[in-house]
């Protein structure tokens, strides 16, 4: 395929490492690099991003954008790389974001994750959820996950997602790839068929809804691993925004049932580098273990972090815990984590040397 309309401009993002192209009609293209919006002297008209959609998206999806004013889909310039595109209207202009889907899946190491993310890969059924803001790696950390379960365990592993983003070859593990849209009608409809289909594993791009939280829910109850995304800051707020797809008297039984399901939440936050170019993640990690599920079961959400931050040796931690680690490693610095963290004010006192014991939590009490 020859280079599209756009593809100088994907080439440059490329060669700058952006995350994403920001590009509105009649407006200056701005690149995302090290998360910072950097603007460019090129400005594209309208007649320029309908052919760039006409060159890239089907008949069925331009009717679509046209209908509904969104596309999602998956591009691959050739000799450049994948970006997962999503084309919107605002204000009656036509608008595009572009992001660079890198095709070498990171490992573990070089993306800086914690030594827990291995086991949780590994766990044999259960839902984990990663969650962060847009822009915080959590589909770059997913596919880490799936791609160290590739090289060491043989499963059949089914994705679903919207659009495809990263490509998975055969190692150890049977990939199937389903896109939203091109090979299923919807993230709902391909997970009722996924049971169906002798999966061992099951990743959902994302978990929208009470609909395909309930068939994400289905599927670990039945014995599967299920991996998904959620946007949510950290552990407690994962529980809640999930309980929110529910009204107030549904909620009791789906906070058992997230007792007896949830494996882990892995929430995550970039972080620029203190030294050079690049960010950092910063993670929380809550494992689903016996004080956490008796939280879950009581309905003592608010005590979620006491739990975490009491529970190191089980591999947990806070995003204070790993933001303190990341600044006695020099990987970032303090001005940085204080922006980051939920509890500045109990950072500042960790900086100090200064921490609250278990007891003074009272996570049980």
């Amino acid at each position: 395929m020859a280079k599209t309309l756009l593809g100088n401009v994907l080439e440059k993002a490329v060669s700058s490492d952006a995350s994403d192209v920001h590009i509105k009609e009649g407006s200056p293209v701005a690149f995302r690099i090290d998360g910072e919006m950097i603007t460019s002297d090129y400005v594209p008209d309208a007649e320029m991003l309908e052919r760039f959609m006409r060159q890239v998206a089907s008949d069925d999806q331009i009717e679509n954008f046209h209908k509904t004013g969104d596309l999602d889909i998956s591009h691959y310039e050739d000799g450049i790389g994948r970006f997962r595109v999503n084309m919107h209207r605002q204000r009656g202009l036509i608008c595009l974001n572009a992001r660079w889907v890198k095709n070498q899946i990171m490992t573990f190491e070089q993306l800086g994750l914690p030594p827990i993310m291995r086991q949780i890969s590994e766990y044999p059924r259960g839902i984990v959820i990663l969650t962060g803001t847009t822009g915080s790696g959590k589909s770059t950390t997913l596919a880490a996950m799936l791609e160290h379960i590739n090289q060491t365990m043989s499963k059949h592993v089914i994705t679903i997602e919207d659009p495809i983003e990263y490509e998975f070859q055969d190692d150890q593990c049977f990939f199937e790839q389903r896109e939203v849209g091109i090979d299923t009608i919807s993230f709902v409809s391909a997970l009722k068929h996924a049971l169906r289909q002798d999966p061992d594993i099951i990743m959902v791009g994302e978990m929208r809804d009470k609909t395909s939280f309930e068939a994400a829910l289905q599927a670990a109850d039945t014995g599967h691993l299920v991996l998904t995304t959620l946007h949510a800051s950290n552990g407690s707020q994962t529980i809640n925004r999930i309980l929110d797809f529910y009204e107030k008297v549904e909620q009791d039984p789906i906070r058992d049932a997230l007792a007896n399901n949830l494996a882990a939440v892995v929430s995550q936050r970039l972080l620029p580098k203190a030294l050079g170019e690049g960010r950092a993640p910063a993670n929380e990690i809550m494992l689903n273990t016996p004080v956490i599920t008796k939280l879950l079961q009581e309905n003592r959400l608010d005590k979620l972090s006491g739990a975490i931050s009491a529970s190191q040796n089980y591999g947990m931690m806070t995003f204070n815990q790993c933001l303190l680690k990341l600044v006695d490693e020099g990987e970032i610095s303090e001005e940085d984590t204080l922006e980051a963290s939920d509890n500045p004010e109990a950072l500042k006192m960790n900086f100090e040397g200064i921490f609250l014991s278990a007891s003074d939590n009272k996570i049980l009490g």
